[in-house]
């Protein structure tokens, strides 16, 4: 109960009959900056929501028999459940290497690869997109499939100048829809014969060329390579080393306690 003097202070903002939620219980809407909506559509928006579960939490409790002792029970299981989640998450964060080496990435890889499969085709691949009318363009192709280095270093310098779009990074393995997105392949029904057929692609619209010089290909339900899935590798292991943290930290807990006979278990 408050008094009148600090009713007048904290004003009642809703009620569900005799549940009330005053102007203090939502200061913290209107202290945090982070929001970009206005504070007062803000504030409006979390009555609606507190009436909705009043009404729910009354409506409920009209029609179910509630175990107060069963609920209570819960109720503490889940604080702490909480407490010891956020026990974990500060010990792990605090104790965690997130610094996987090439080499452990390598030898999970090889140890796992059945268990990595392509659900699409990638590749790697020079692209350029230009103009068709553009005079460079036969040098441009002849370029494009050569592996001299100063062909390389030509081709970029074209890229750079006349292309319309391009993509160089030839080491680098990407999708192969995503290469061929906003061309006229995009349409193409048959990639898989397609990439088995050609090395070097090209195809028009009415005003550009498309160039493709594909380097190497990878099929649906074929082994990655290991570029392709180094970062994926990197994040289960410092999940598995997440996870061993955990479970170390309940041992070490038990352990501590059992040596300094924290605990009785009674027959």
């Amino acid at each position: 109960m408050k008094s009148e003097d600090e009713e007048e202070e904290d004003p009642v903002i809703a009620a569900v009959g005799r549940t009330y939620l005053r102007a203090s219980d939502v200061d913290f809407i209107r202290g945090d900056s982070q929001f970009d909506l206005d504070s007062a559509e803000l504030v409006n928006r979390y009555v609606q929501t507190w009436i909705k579960k009043q009404l729910m939490i009354k409506e409920a409790s009209k029609n179910l028999t509630i175990n107060e002792a069963e609920l209570n029970r819960k109720l503490l299981d889940y604080r702490y459940a909480l407490i010891i989640y956020e026990f974990e998450k500060a010990h792990v964060e605090q104790q965690l290497n997130k610094e996987v080496p090439l080499e452990e990435i390598r030898e999970y890889y090889e140890k796992h690869k059945d268990n990595f499969s392509l659900k699409e085709i990638i590749v790697r691949t020079n692209f350029i997109k230009i103009e068709k009318s553009l005079p460079q363009k036969r040098q441009i192709e002849r370029l494009l499939s050569s592996t001299r280095e100063n062909d390389r270093k030509d081709m970029k310098e074209l890229a750079q100048r006349y292309a319309n779009n391009y993509f160089m990074e030839d080491s680098t393995w990407i999708r192969f829809d995503d290469i061929i997105l906003n061309t006229p392949l995009a349409q193409n029904a048959n990639n898989v014969q397609m990439l088995k057929s050609n090395r070097t692609i090209s195809v028009d619209d009415d005003s550009h060329s498309y160039l493709f010089h594909i380097l190497e290909y990878r099929l649906q339900d074929q082994v990655p390579p290991l570029e392709f899935v180094r970062e994926e590798i990197s994040k289960i292991i410092v999940n598995k080393r997440r996870v061993a943290l955990a479970e170390q930290l309940h041992k070490d807990v038990y352990n501590k306690a059992l040596e300094n006979k924290e605990f009785t278990i009674y027959d």
